[in-house]
């Protein structure tokens, strides 16, 4: 079975006693064999977990800190049969100094001791009364004896014996400093970053640790295990609360409930294959290496695992949401709508002015694309201004318009006050069909096109008699698939939903008109919201109902919107990207369903890339964008049988 690059990380915070390193070990060790269980590849767990965070000054005492090295040596010992690679914090006295360390162990070896850099001394912490940070020994490359074993001690790396992944380490405060050791780490190549805490909590910094930890992640291009200490250390003068997160690339994985009195074992799938791909991408990651932390050393240990750790397909936990451009919380979600909305406004308001041009032109179906470009119109006339009636809304009647399509479109523009013009394009078309020798009655891809590109003209000789710029209506989805007709729909003077894809489209109009419109033009944006997606080029049926529907020709959008993202924005292999659908779309979809849709992805994508390479001017809202000038850059005649045969092999 395939594992696809993901690797399982587990991220502990169990029941411990302050200054009693027999019971936290006992609780450590439990904790080991239930990741082992689930097939966790590395076991994290809080700094100083073996003695307790706050045992104060008692981290001077003798007793306790012998009473740490023995408990790790039993841990040792009794997990010597557990691939799991565990790292757990606690004293240590090195030369005469003591330091807060992360010990890394493995089947019975320990793999390594990596020192805290920064020891917090501020505030509620005063770290400093006893450990010694470890930048002493960070500029070189060092061993220590411990347990009988000769270990490397300072800055390590440690890498999976395949490479699939390699594991820095750094010590809760490490991360609040300026230039967190983290950095330097990813930079040498470390693809994920433990980190050891206890952070205490006070109001409101759970969320700021959220945040450093989400961008720690984001700006390292990593995979981020962060575990805390939890309520059963001292509280004394802090408490704690087992804050545990898994992050990677700048989203939250899972995380663990806080304030757990049991204890808390969290898992979670990095992503380690798109991490790899990411840091390939951004070249900016390779050029921080060759002007920041070089002079930093580290050594790099090798980990083996006798049984193989990654993640397999039929033990995959995490989730994917089936709409990646779509945020689930709702709070999020209008926020993102917002900023989207905003977006396209700020654009087309750029593009009147520096064209001096008074009058957009653009053409109203009654369907969501025309809509949402309507919105963005009005909208950006407003806040330069304009009057409503110098926007030229065109509805343009053919073959496939409904009436419940050519109503909504001509209330929609009444409602905002723009000019409507009806113009049937019938006539014209007939004329087309004649001037070619077209039958009308055949109804193909002539027939359709003749209509697309007649509608074109119209709004270009219209934009050219008024001094008007015309308005694209044709979203991300469109240009992914090219499904337009070639300088027909295709093109325009500004294309202001370029950046928008199909699925997101739909709940910007809904923010509109939940937000921003009053309740006569909202009970007609609800209406559009509820019409079948169509271009409405063949007729209608008896009933005067939407017959030609897109999706049942081309596939959902809601599928080939998440191919985009993945096969896209993430870059991954044909077969990743069908068993993430699988796992977004559960029981919707069968998988030979899904197959068929992404092979029809693909193949449109690679043969209609001529379209997108005279693409009109328009914003790009999100992460993906298929302009020329800017993110993708792709020539017209590429092949797509390397992604088409290995779909046909799955």
């Amino acid at each position: 079975m395939k594992n696809y690059g993901f690797v399982k990380f587990a991220a502990a915070s169990p029941k411990l006693r302050v200054a009693d390193p027999e019971y936290n070990a006992e609780q450590i060790e439990a904790s080991i064999k239930k990741a082992h269980i689930q097939k966790a590849a590395v076991a994290v767990f809080p700094e100083l977990c073996i003695t307790g965070y706050t045992c104060g000054d008692l981290f001077g005492q003798q007793v306790l800190l012998d009473k740490a090295v023995d408990c790790l040596d039993r841990l040792v010992r009794n997990t010597n049969t557990i691939d799991v690679v565990t790292i757990v914090g606690m004293p240590l006295r090195i030369q005469q100094k003591l330091y807060n360390c992360a010990v890394v162990f493995q089947r019975g070896n320990i793999l390594g001791v990596v020192p805290k850099m920064y020891p917090a001394n501020y505030k509620e912490f005063y770290e400093k009364r006893w450990f010694t940070s470890g930048h002493n020994i960070s500029q070189k490359l060092s061993e220590i004896t411990l347990l009988g074993q000769i270990v490397p001690f300072g800055n390590l790396i440690f890498e999976s014996e395949d490479s699939a992944f390699s594991l820095g380490i750094e010590i809760c405060e490490d991360l609040w400093v300026v230039v967190p050791p983290s950095s330097f780490m990813a930079l040498h190549g470390a693809t994920v970053i433990a980190n050891l805490s206890a952070s205490n909590e006070l109001v409101s910094k759970s969320d700021y640790r959220r945040e450093l930890v989400v961008q720690q992640s984001a700006r390292c291009m990593c995979g981020y295990i962060y575990t805390s200490a939890g309520v059963h250390e001292s509280t004394t003068d802090t408490v704690f609360s087992s804050d545990c997160i898994i992050a990677e690339n700048g989203n939250v994985i899972t995380s663990s409930p806080r304030f757990d009195r049991d204890g808390t074992l969290t898992f979670g799938e990095v992503d380690i294959e798109r991490l790899t791909t990411e840091r390939l991408t951004n070249k900016t990651f390779a050029d921080n290496y060759d002007y920041e932390g070089c002079n930093r050393k580290y050594r790099r240990v090798r980990v083996q695992y006798e049984n193989h750790y990654s993640v397999v397909t039929d033990e995959f936990k995490r989730t994917f949401s089936p709409f990646p451009f779509v945020p689930d919380n709702p709070e999020t979600k209008n926020r993102r709508c917002e900023e989207i909305f905003q977006i396209q406004v700020a654009g087309l308001a750029k593009r009147m002015e520096h064209t001096g041009l008074k009058r957009a032109v653009i053409g109203i179906s009654g369907g969501l694309d025309s809509t949402l470009a309507l919105l963005v119109t009005v909208r950006a006339y407003a806040l330069l201004g304009l009057p409503p009636e110098n926007i030229l809304g065109i509805t343009m009647p053919g073959f496939g318009t409904t009436n419940a399509t050519y109503n909504n479109a001509v209330q929609l523009m009444n409602s905002f006050g723009v000019t409507v013009r009806d113009i049937d394009i019938k006539p014209a078309c007939f004329q087309h069909f004649n001037d070619i020798g077209h039958d009308p009655a055949q109804h193909n891809i002539t027939y359709e096109n003749v209509q697309a590109r007649e509608r074109t003209q119209i709004l270009m000789d219209i934009a050219n008699k008024e001094g008007g710029l015309v308005i694209g209506t044709g979203d991300l989805s469109e240009l992914a698939l090219g499904w337009s007709t070639y300088n027909g729909d295709h093109m325009s003077m500004y294309a202001v939903n370029c950046g928008v894809p199909k699925t997101l489209v739909r709940f910007l109009v809904q923010w509109v008109a939940d937000n921003i419109v009053d309740s006569s033009a909202k009970e007609v944006l609800d209406r559009i919201i509820e019409t079948p997606i169509s271009p409405e080029l063949l007729p209608p049926g008896d009933d005067d109902k939407i017959k030609q529907k897109t999706e049942d020709v081309i596939g959902p959008y809601e599928l080939h919107d998440f191919f985009l993202y993945y096969a896209i924005r993430a870059a991954m292999l044909p077969a990743k990207v069908l068993f993430l659908a699988q796992r977004a779309f559960g029981d919707k979809y069968s998988r030979d369903e899904i197959k068929k849709w992404l092979e029809m992805f693909y193949r449109r994508f690679f043969t209609q890339q001529f379209k997108r390479s005279c693409l009109p001017d328009g914003p790009k809202v999100g992460t993906i964008g298929l302009s020329p000038r800017g993110d993708w850059r792709m020539p017209s005649d590429a092949e797509v049988r390397l992604w088409l045969d290995e779909l046909k092999g799955l």
